[in-house]
């Protein structure tokens, strides 16, 4: 890939992301209730690797990698510098993927 290309793809990747910012902004305002995964979901193969080897007795420690914290959204989605969007929330420093952010919706809660 030239250098012209990957600026051109790199654009591209931040007005996506911009535009995926700015939908999260226009449908959830700051304090939403959110479930966030800041590292990995629990459908990622990892996740479930690791869900396998705790049902086995085959882990050491309680670290899981599907961290999930039910919280709210602290700031407006926005991009990272190469347009992933990201938002925060209530309980964690910096940006999580809105990949990783799941809406609770009103009546909807665990």
């Amino acid at each position: 890939m030239s250098y012209a290309e990957y600026q051109a793809k790199l654009e591209a990747d931040k007005r996506e992301g911009q535009r995926q910012a700015d939908e999260f902004n226009a449908r959830y305002p700051i304090g939403t209730p959110v479930i966030a995964y800041p590292s990995i979901r629990p459908e990622h193969p990892a996740a479930i690797a690791h869900q396998k080897c705790v049902r086995e007795g085959r882990t050491f420690g309680h670290a899981d990698p599907c961290e999930r914290l039910e919280t709210a959204t602290r700031t407006p989605a926005w991009i990272l510098g190469h347009g992933e969007p990201v938002v925060s929330v209530d309980g964690y420093a910096g940006g999580i993927c809105l990949t990783h952010i799941d809406v609770i919706e009103r009546g909807e809660s665990s």
